[in-house]
């Protein structure tokens, strides 16, 4: 079952962080890449800490051995300055998906007792 055996790594481009650069009165997008590195079909799901500055589209979908996805992060205009930016972050949440599913993404894969892994992808602002 494919819930028994960890699900295999991703790749990002870029690997660590996504920077934004000013000026910050119009809606930036930036665009990465999600790459299934592993041998099994995942699932994937995005969130962010700030839902009111940051979008990702699509926030989920399936991945199938060595597919890659193009995500777009979107920055809606704020304050630069006055807002709290230190925890900005895009999170990738990850895990096989079922043997024999539909090459549909479900949410109840990660409410499962299924392994779910983590990336985290900090946001820098540049002034």
């Amino acid at each position: 079952m494919a819930q028994s055996v960890p699900p295999g790594d991703i790749a990002t481009q870029p690997n660590a962080k996504i920077v934004f650069n000013a000026p910050y009165d119009d809606k930036h997008t930036y665009h990465i890449k999600v790459i299934n590195s592993s041998a099994r079909r995942i699932g994937y799901g995005i969130k962010t800490t700030n839902m009111k500055r940051l979008g990702v589209d699509p926030p989920c979908g399936v991945l199938d051995p060595k597919e890659a996805v193009l995500l777009a992060v979107s920055c809606d205009a704020f304050a630069y300055g006055q807002e709290d930016t230190n925890n900005d972050r895009i999170t990738i949440e990850w895990t096989n998906t079922p043997d024999g599913a539909a090459k549909q993404f479900r949410r109840e894969w990660f409410q499962g007792d299924g392994m779910v892994r983590r990336k985290n992808l900090p946001i820098e602002y540049n002034p």
